[in-house]
């Protein structure tokens, strides 16, 4: 048994660390494209969704696909399995700063990023009521 670890592919560890930090340089790139554009917003969830799917299906046997450190080391930890961990630690940190600053250099500003707009509630992250900033 091995506790569902994240390994990396038969393709080495190489692979592994451009894919991750490909997969999350991607998804970051699309939530904030998404929830900064009016019109889309209130589909980030379902954007990120599929991006999500599709990457279970096609970048598993690259890395594993784990694009988060906390899911990677759960269950790394009662399995004792170290191998290529700090792959797992690095590229999708380092793939998501890389999609914000790309897009921070492409649109100068970035409104809300949260998944879900379309609500009463005040945003914890931009402070606004409801709405979204485009």
């Amino acid at each position: 048994m091995n506790y569902a670890t994240t390994l990396p592919g038969s393709y080495g560890i190489g692979v592994a660390f451009a894919a991750e930090l490909m997969i999350s340089f991607v998804l970051m790139s699309v939530v904030l494209r998404v929830t900064n554009t009016a019109g889309i917003a209130r589909f980030t969830g379902l954007f990120a969704g599929a991006l999500v799917a599709t990457y279970i299906t096609f970048e598993d046997p690259l890395s594993g696909m784990s694009m988060n450190p906390a899911r990677t080391f759960g269950s790394a930890l009662p399995a004792h399995t170290w191998t290529s961990l700090w792959i797992y630690f690095t590229a999708p940190p380092l793939g998501m700063l890389l999609a914000a600053e790309a897009y921070v250099r492409l649109k100068g500003v970035v409104g809300c990023a949260k998944l879900h707009h379309q609500n009463d509630r005040r945003c914890i992250f931009c402070g606004r009521e409801k709405g979204v900033r485009a």
